[in-house]
């Protein structure tokens, strides 16, 4: 059992929260959060699991899953990557392996003017990560951010058609494209970021390295969706593209985390979205306080 003040924090979204990577300010910005059924989300578990384990799970019996982005500073210019889900909400349908889900907020807990953006990098196209990429901003017809670019990388945009199955319509798809630029694996797209391929929850998952100082941070997208993860990663989630190809990356980037120096970014990590990996200790994700 982790310690009581880590254990409230596995148990509700996660909140703003900012640290500092040399000259480069990395914030994560809530949009909002869904509701993850344990066993339907992560269906390699089981009832003994969870049992052993009821701190990651609310008052609900689910697991808390944040959704936001992540803003990067550096200087006066600024990078998001994703957007949240935007202003959306549905109510938990029977059956299904997430409940419900409820989102909007990303605007307003944003904590500089989002036309200054320069461009919005994605882990992937999941309507939780696309939101206000292209919904609306209030009181516009256009997305809210009105300057930048959207970076994804090229086999998701070159597959795209794949994330149908997973509600993002061509509709969505076809706001995104006048924006789109591509990007390869190992690429720097903004100073101190780079972009490593991280495929199998989807055809063309990103993940992000920043670097400031003498540390780094991984951006792990959605390669895992709850910090207990860190100790199995033998556990796909349910909506995992390629489950053999995502639970070998799910390994690949616990090795990196566990490199000197370096800091993970779980985004749907409940409020525990910063933190280290430490293979030795029980649990092995350590929450940054």
């Amino acid at each position: 059992m982790v310690e009581d003040m880590t254990t409230d924090r596995l148990r509700r979204p996660a909140i703003l929260r900012s640290l500092q990577l040399g000259d480069t300010k990395l914030t994560y910005v809530p949009d909002g959060a869904v509701q993850l059924t344990p066993r339907g989300w992560l269906p390699d578990t089981t009832d003994e699991v969870w049992a052993a384990h009821p701190e990651y799970l609310d008052e609900t019996g689910n697991l808390v899953g944040s959704i936001g982005g992540l803003l990067v500073e550096s200087g006066e210019r600024a990078l998001l990557i994703d957007a949240g889900v935007g202003p959306f909400s549905v109510p938990a349908v029977p059956g299904q392996p997430n409940g419900a889900i409820e989102g909007g907020a990303l605007l307003d807990n944003l904590p500089r003017r989002p036309e200054t953006i320069e461009a919005v990098a994605f882990t992937h196209l999941h309507l939780d990560h696309l939101g206000w990429a292209w919904h609306p901003a209030p009181g516009s017809d256009r997305p809210a951010f009105t300057a930048a670019e959207y970076l994804i990388a090229e086999p998701e945009w070159a597959h795209r058609e794949l994330v149908e199955a997973h509600g993002t319509s061509q509709e969505t798809l076809a706001l995104l494209e006048p924006r789109v630029r591509t990007i390869a694996d190992g690429e720097e797209i903004f100073p101190g970021v780079r972009m490593i391929l991280t495929p199998g929850h989807t055809f063309g998952h990103a993940s992000y390295v920043i670097t400031g100082g003498d540390q780094r941070l991984i951006v792990l997208g959605d390669a895992l969706h709850s910090p207990i993860q860190t100790d199995h990663p033998e556990w796909t989630a349910a909506s995992d593209h390629d489950r053999e190809q995502a639970t070998r990356y799910r390994h690949e980037l616990l090795k990196d985390l566990a490199q000197p120096g370096t800091i993970g970014f779980g985004g749907h990590f409940a409020d525990v979205v910063f933190g280290r990996f430490v293979p030795s200790a029980t649990p092995s994700w350590q929450p940054l306080p």
